[in-house]
């Protein structure tokens, strides 16, 4: 299983967690969250990251999830990234949760994170 790790701006990633485990009726194994606080020095919530990471790994990767591309949480996520064995998307919702917690057993990392900007993309409608 491809471990889910979202770095997100204050407690947005644990509300997400929260709403997924909601939906799902259980909370899913190998999946946490780091929230950053705007007086956080992401430099000192970098070997922090890189252990829950590690963590998190049970020998598949780690897909990470953060919220606004070239943020803070964003670009501490971006000192994780390994391609193959850490893969990084942007723009974290529900579905896009959804979707990863759903694929993560039968997909690998890279293929995963595609498919993480697929339930992202489709989870956006214009209703009328």
């Amino acid at each position: 299983m491809i471990g889910v790790f979202l770095l997100t701006h204050g407690s947005y990633g644990e509300a997400l967690i929260q709403c997924a485990c909601h939906v799902l009726n259980r909370r899913p194994l190998q999946l946490a969250q780091l929230g950053v606080a705007a007086q956080d020095d992401p430099l000192d919530l970098l070997p922090t990251a890189r252990r829950w990471a590690g963590m998190l790994d049970g020998g598949r990767g780690v897909l990470l999830l953060t919220d606004i591309f070239g943020a803070t949480p964003s670009n501490l996520a971006m000192k994780l990234v390994d391609h193959g064995k850490m893969e990084l998307v942007a723009g974290v919702n529900l579905p896009m949760l959804l979707r990863v917690l759903t694929y993560r057993e039968r997909e690998d990392v890279s293929a995963l994170a595609a498919r993480a900007v697929m339930g992202g993309r489709d989870g956006v409608l214009h209703v009328r």
